[in-house]
């Protein structure tokens, strides 16, 4: 099974450094980041072990993952 790598620097490769400042320099954007990166290596590692969950509970699991980057994108374009 192919596993896609979604995290932001993966998802929005144009932003990389943009990314990189706002986490290390805004308090709030590396908090949802690291949020962010913690549901979405969870969703990775449940994916590539193939473990029990059940599909309501992984797709809470990805919800709460897109939420979370839109609102870390939200932030992005308002820091351009």
């Amino acid at each position: 099974m192919h596993i896609d790598d979604h995290s932001l620097c993966s998802d929005f490769p144009q932003q990389r450094e943009l990314i990189l400042r706002l986490i290390n320099g805004n308090e709030e954007f590396a908090r949802i980041a690291e949020a962010y990166t913690r549901i979405d290596t969870e969703i990775h590692a449940l994916e590539v072990d193939e473990s029990p969950i059940g599909d309501d509970s992984m797709h809470q699991l990805k919800h709460q993952r897109s939420l979370l980057k839109d609102g870390l994108y939200e932030r992005m374009m308002a820091a351009e």
